[in-house]
């Protein structure tokens, strides 16, 4: 049994305003070569796949292309997708009737019987090997948002409903399925000790709740293809669970991440293997380190010129990060006049100001009494925490008539 792993596709997702379509079209036909090359069973997609719940037109024709792409190339791949915290379990759910005539299995919910059982029946997904028969059952773990696990029959605790639908359906699995049949599970959540993205990864933590524990897969499963974090990595050391990280990087944050697919094979109810097969990087991510302007415009005349043979698309996307000692009005001309004919897209400028610091590398800590100062002390003290200078006579004087300007607003009747 051959499985391949992915999670947080993130289609529709822009970048500081910038729409990343044809990075995913990239890596969608690339991954689409690797099924065709390698013949997986199955292939799992461990949550958001679109970047927002309302994901534009665009995104959604390029997940239902791809399926259906894929199924042509291998009618025999089973499918299985689920809803991360950035999906909506509805729409991931709503074409799901028609997919599975593409054997594809889309669980964006978790449901709840009559009696107040977990509907685990539709979560067990069967995934048959290359000869048709069932080798392994596939736990579909859809992003469990509170309302999900939470309520008259689970109680108010949020980690408790979640411990008790992994269990239910564990239990349902092991009962389901036959000797040498493999347990699979795929989820998309946060799971304790992982390695977090700075700014491209939404928090799953709801109230006082704090990631979850590694021990809600007992050993019965056999391996756990997780979703949310966008690093490749294994939980606490395990072999047997692992994220396999977003395909693209989705912030600068994310530029040194080795973006893979996981490549899984079971003999039986064994694990016997999981190598990543790294996605080649159609779109670079490229940033400049906080430097004095003086540098940054040298640093940004080093860059290479466009070549006119080269495709603008795959140009890299450029975040400038500027360290300032006084403001700098046209600071954005300036950097763009020096990436005039550059290869290079940019899309974001950070300022970061060089602010008063003691000795030791801390922020000083001044206890000051407001009505001790005047507003030109004050704006005094301010320009300099800000910008690490003395502020000049002419700003001085403009800041007077300004404070001029306001008083006589306040003493008109």
């Amino acid at each position: 049994m051959r499985l391949f792993h992915t999670s947080d596709w993130h289609l529709g997702q822009n970048l500081h305003g910038q729409e990343r379509d044809f990075e995913h079209a990239c890596f969608l036909e690339w991954l689409l070569r690797q099924i065709g090359v390698h013949h997986p069973d199955a292939l799992l997609i461990a949550g958001d796949i679109f970047d927002t719940v309302n994901p534009p037109l665009k995104a959604q024709e390029r997940l239902y292309d791809f399926i259906i792409s894929a199924h042509e190339q291998n009618p025999q791949l089973t499918i299985v997708m689920i809803a991360g915290n950035h999906d909506s379990g509805s729409r991931i759910e709503l074409p799901a009737p028609l997919m599975r005539r593409l054997r594809t299995h889309a669980l964006g919910r978790v449901l709840w019987l009559d009696d107040g059982q977990l509907d685990a029946e539709r979560l067990l997904i069967p995934l048959p090997d290359a000869k048709g028969k069932i080798a392994a059952w596939c736990l579909a773990l859809p992003f469990l948002r509170p309302a999900e696990v939470t309520g008259a029959q689970l109680g108010d605790d949020y980690l408790h409903g979640i411990g008790q639908v992994h269990e239910w359906l564990i239990a349902a699995a092991n009962a389901k399925r036959k000797k040498g049949q493999a347990l699979i599970a795929i989820s998309h959540a946060h799971m304790a000790g992982g390695s977090v993205s700075e700014d491209s990864e939404r928090s799953l933590i709801i109230g006082n709740a704090e990631a979850l524990p590694a021990k809600l897969f007992d050993k019965s499963v056999g391996y756990v293809a997780l979703g949310h974090l966008h690093k490749p990595q294994k939980v606490n050391g395990e072999e047997r669970i692992r994220y396999s990280g977003s395909p693209i990087p989705l912030s600068f944050s994310e530029i040194g991440y080795k973006h893979q697919i996981l490549d899984v094979t079971f003999q039986g109810e064994r694990l016997v293997g999981v190598e990543p097969l790294l996605i080649p990087r159609s779109v670079n991510l490229q940033r400049l380190e906080a430097a004095p302007l003086a540098d940054i415009l040298k640093q940004l005349a080093d860059l290479p010129d466009i070549d006119l043979l080269a495709e603008t698309q795959r140009h890299p996307w450029l975040e400038v990060r500027v360290r300032l000692d006084e403001p700098q009005p046209d600071l954005r001309q300036q950097i763009e006049s020096a990436l005039q004919g550059k290869a290079v897209r940019l899309v974001r400028i950070a300022a970061e100001y060089a602010g008063k610091r003691d000795s030791d590398g801390t922020d000083e800590e001044r206890l000051i009494e407001l009505d001790q100062l005047t507003p030109q002390e004050l704006f005094s003290r301010a320009w300099q925490d800000s910008y690490g200078s003395e502020v000049d006579e002419q700003t001085l004087k403009d800041f007077a008539v300004l404070l001029q300007e306001v008083q006589q607003e306040g003493e008109q009747p």
